[in-house]
């Protein structure tokens, strides 16, 4: 029999393809139900008129509109629906997001495809994405000194400690979605991008829903996304905005003003959990995000035409180290609907109509403006950024300028728009006070030359001057000590600080400071010590070709050594006071001070003591000169190889022993010319001049737990340059291995050494930040 074929269907008129959708299921049919409904349909087509036949009157192909929902993490699963949506040959005319929606929605907008975002994604650093990360390198030497010796730092504000106002400013986000949309960096009108898009924030302080589709994309897509305690809020218009999910999740009717005729939704929302399953802040802060969006979802279900929800229940809002699994479970929400995607393709291919920008790549920056601030001079700004108007950088300095500015916790919110300008970019920084000036800090120390120790900080900034700081650390324990800082931060331009510390300890010592003038003494080849170092400084200091600090000032002394081993009532072996001028060159870029796995560093210091109360009555004008540098290279994954030489000498006819460079010990906090030296116990021998090498091989056996050998080699004495002697086989040689946990309270590691020349064991413990 042959296959009867209705005439309507021969004629060669476009069909839409919701209508193709039509005529394929009633193809589908079978028996006396096609056969009716294709004999009667040409009737109905004849019987009522058909305006697509005119050819000026064809329909015009039905705009397709995409929605995403917000969902933090799990807004990952959109990139493996974009992923199903490109090949089903589907043209995307319109897209709305929410939050992490807004993110990725952005980003397709502006031109990548979902196999480039894909392996953006993959390459993400979430760790950084979660909470700000201040790279080391971003810290000047005041902020390195400060913030590498607390545990724990809180605002204090009218004897009242308050908290943070969220965990991240992120800025890591912010720099990088910034880079990402380099290329459409300049476009103000978010319908003019290769895909119209818009996005939903909210008003936090009126509760009022704010649409965004138009300003600087990148600030725009993250102010979506600015997760409630999570992240900072941003600013924009002068409207202060969070996240969008609080107030619409799910800009379906958004999408429809836009002129989307057919909506494919893509929902990633949790719905309500039970007390069970509310295990953590997060859940409960997204539970109760959510609790209006879950009853305004059941209506925008129906009105989506394509709804895909992908199973991502068992992740969190912050579950981004799943982000592989997350895009793999949006592709398989979108391959269940593979049928309704293919009847809206129009075989379309979306082509790589962007590259995405390197931190290598280069801004012209034209100007530098800000937001006017109260505390902070235009000099500071410009001085942390390290880059100034009217030269070339690399998004790579522009994210360390950000750092650098954030680095200083002068700032509640950082965010910077790019602005078209002449033939280059003006960046306007957008930056919020921190309302919190003064803060309370902790942190805990045990080494076996200071003992323990508890150190209480309280810092204020704009005390007297903008850009100014006040820091005054107090340990208690063991020994007390205390180091007063007081500093005022003029950027580029000089800058100028005040430096009070005392420190004291007791200890047996195996060096007298003195040539050994003391251990004439039959028997005596130790002696006890009270040493007691009273120090206060007058400084300035500037960066010198925007990576080197160069200071220099005045310094007062008072030093007092003191033991009882060589009379009952006690015998004051030095007690006076000198004036110094001093002078240093200093560069480190380390990563981390206590576990580097790159960078380098070099210290030159020069100091000249001009005068003296003289108690010894030996002194006589004298100048020490040092200089220290070092390197760390990764080998391997996970082995570095770190290698220090350093050296000192002093000069003049006569010197004081007291300043001499005493070695031994490891773990604690530097002090005059105090250096430690594996094989050899505390301040265990000394000299006026010295060279020295280190090498170290640090094994990360796991996250932050670390192995280590270590090795170094010296020859130390008196006048040691004036001859070769100093090229001659190391007089000291020392080997030492430990273990290093890396903790919230600063290293904690454990070191055994040994040396060839005593054969003597040692084995220190060392905890916390050295200070």
């Amino acid at each position: 029999m042959k296959r009867i074929v209705p005439a309507f269907l021969v004629f060669n008129f476009p069909l839409s393809p919701i209508s193709h959708h039509f005529v394929t299921r009633i193809l589908a049919l079978s028996g006396l139900g096609r056969i009716c409904l294709l004999y009667l349909l040409p009737i109905t087509l004849y019987l009522v008129p058909i305006p697509f036949f005119a050819q000026d009157s064809i329909p015009k192909q039905p705009k397709i509109g995409l929605v995403l929902s917000g969902g933090g993490a799990k807004g990952l699963a959109h990139i493996g629906v974009l992923k199903v949506i490109e090949k089903a040959g589907i043209k995307i005319d319109y897209i709305g997001g929410t939050s992490m929606g807004a993110i990725i929605g952005g980003l397709y907008a502006s031109g990548y495809t979902a196999t480039q975002l894909d392996s953006i994604f993959n390459n993400t650093d979430y760790n950084a994405v979660i909470q700000d990360f201040v790279p080391r390198s971003s810290k000047n030497f005041y902020e390195k000194a400060n913030d590498e010796r607390y545990a724990f730092a809180l605002p204090f504000n009218k004897f009242k400690i308050g908290i943070p106002t969220a965990l991240s400013k992120g800025l890591y986000n912010y720099n990088m979605i910034t880079r990402l949309t380099a290329t459409v960096r300049h476009e103000r009108d978010f319908k003019k991008l290769p895909i119209p898009f818009l996005c939903i924030a909210t008003d936090i302080e009126t509760g009022q829903e704010v649409l965004l589709d138009q300003g600087f994309l990148a600030q725009s897509v993250l102010a979506s996304g600015a997760f409630p305690s999570l992240y900072s809020p941003l600013i924009i218009d002068g409207k202060y905005l969070i996240d969008g999910g609080v107030i619409n999740n799910y800009p379906l009717d958004e999408v429809k003003k836009m002129g989307a005729d057919i909506i494919i939704g893509v929902d990633v929302q949790d719905d309500l959990k039970s007390r069970e399953s509310l295990e953590d802040a997060t859940r409960i802060l997204v539970q109760i995000s959510n609790l209006q969006m879950i009853q305004k979802m059941q209506e925008k279900k129906k009105l989506t035409d394509v709804y895909i929800r992908p199973d991502v229940e068992e992740y969190s809002v912050i579950s981004f180290d799943k982000g592989a699994k997350i895009i793999e479970r949006g592709e398989s929400a979108a391959n269940n609907v593979i049928e309704q995607l293919y009847t809206l393709s129009t075989s379309y291919q979306k082509q790589k109509t962007i590259v995405p920008f390197t931190e290598t790549d280069s801004l012209f920056i034209s100007s530098i403006s800000h937001t006017q601030l109260e505390n902070y001079t235009r000099a500071y700004i410009v001085g942390k950024l390290r880059f100034k108007p009217g030269r070339k950088i690399s998004f790579a300095e522009l994210k360390q300028g950000i750092e650098n500015l954030n680095a200083t916790q002068n700032f509640g919110s950082i965010n910077y728009t790019l602005e078209k300008e002449g033939s280059g970019d003006r960046i306007n920084l957008n930056l919020t006070e921190n309302p919190h000036k003064a803060f309370l800090k902790l942190g805990l120390h045990y080494d076996g030359l200071f003992k323990s120790g508890i150190l209480v900080n309280f810092t204020q900034k704009k005390i007297v001057f903008k850009n100014d700081i006040f820091s005054t650390d107090v340990v208690l324990g063991d020994n007390f000590r205390y180091n007063l800082d007081y500093y005022i931060d003029n950027g580029f331009h000089w800058s100028f600080g005040v430096k009070s510390r005392f420190t004291g300890f007791n200890r047996n010592v195996t060096t007298d400071f003195s040539q050994g003038v003391l251990f004439t003494t039959p028997d005596v080849n130790s002696i006890n010590i009270d040493f007691s170092d009273f120090t206060n400084q007058i400084y300035m200091q500037t960066v010198f070709v925007q990576k080197f600090m160069v200071a220099g000032g005045l310094e007062y002394k008072h030093l007092k050594l003191k033991s009882e081993t060589l009379n009952n009532e006690g015998t004051i072996i030095e007690n006076s006071d000198y004036l110094s001028a001093f002078g240093y060159l200093k560069y480190d870029s380390f990563d981390n001070k206590y576990f580097p796995k790159k960078g380098w560093y070099f210290n030159g210091d020069i100091q000249a003591f001009l005068f003296s109360s003289d108690y010894t009555n030996t002194f006589s004008k004298f100048t020490i000169l040092k200089a220290d540098a070092g390197f760390a290279q990764k080998l391997f994954n996970r082995t570095t190889l770190t290698i220090q030489t350093e050296g000192g000498l002093s000069i003049g006819e006569q010197t004081v022993p007291f300043f001499n460079f005493v070695f031994g010990g490891y773990g604690f906090y530097p002090l005059n010319n105090f250096k430690p030296f594996y094989g050899y116990d505390f301040l265990s021998f000394a000299g006026n001049s010295y060279v020295k090498g280190q090498f170290q091989l640090d094994y990360e056996i796991f996250r932050k737990n670390h192995l280590n050998f270590s090795a170094n080699f010296a020859n130390v004495g008196d006048k040691l340059f004036d001859s070769s002697d100093w090229l001659n086989r190391p007089a000291y040689t020392g080997y030492g291995f430990g273990y290093g946990l890396e903790t919230i309270f600063g290293p904690v590691e454990i070191k055994h050494s040994w040396s060839p020349e005593t054969k003597d064991h040692h084995t220190w413990f060392s905890v916390g930040f050295w200070f």
